[in-house]
């Protein structure tokens, strides 16, 4: 079974979890209480769900049009960024969520 790494500030923290093949890394996020935003209920209809991918690229679904032209309009896009709802896991990977995306959900809870 895959497995799908979320990155840490500290790696000790680092959270892996071994998933289903063809599972979006945010439903990955989701099924095991992972905070990654989601504004739009994974329909590919913002960003909010942006993440780079910091190992395993090649082990992701293709990126399909849809996507691509929403990523265009993402904030921080690197060449490894993909869209949580859009990224099938096939293999192993390492996940960042972009700090931003975890500063503004620490300010809202408080």
């Amino acid at each position: 079974m895959p497995k799908v790494t979320f990155k840490s500030d500290r790696p000790s923290e680092n959270v892996t979890l071994e998933v289903k093949e063809g599972t979006t890394i945010l439903d990955v996020a989701l099924d095991n209480n992972i905070d990654l935003e989601h504004n739009c209920g994974g329909s590919c209809a913002c960003t909010t769900c942006h993440v780079f991918i910091r190992e395993g690229m090649g082990h992701l679904s293709e990126m399909e049009e849809d996507e691509e032209d929403r990523l265009d309009t993402a904030e921080g896009l690197t060449l490894s960024s993909r869209l949580g709802c859009q990224a099938r896991v096939n293999g192993d990977i390492l996940v960042e969520i972009p700090k931003r995306t975890q500063e503004f959900r620490k300010a809202e809870q408080h």
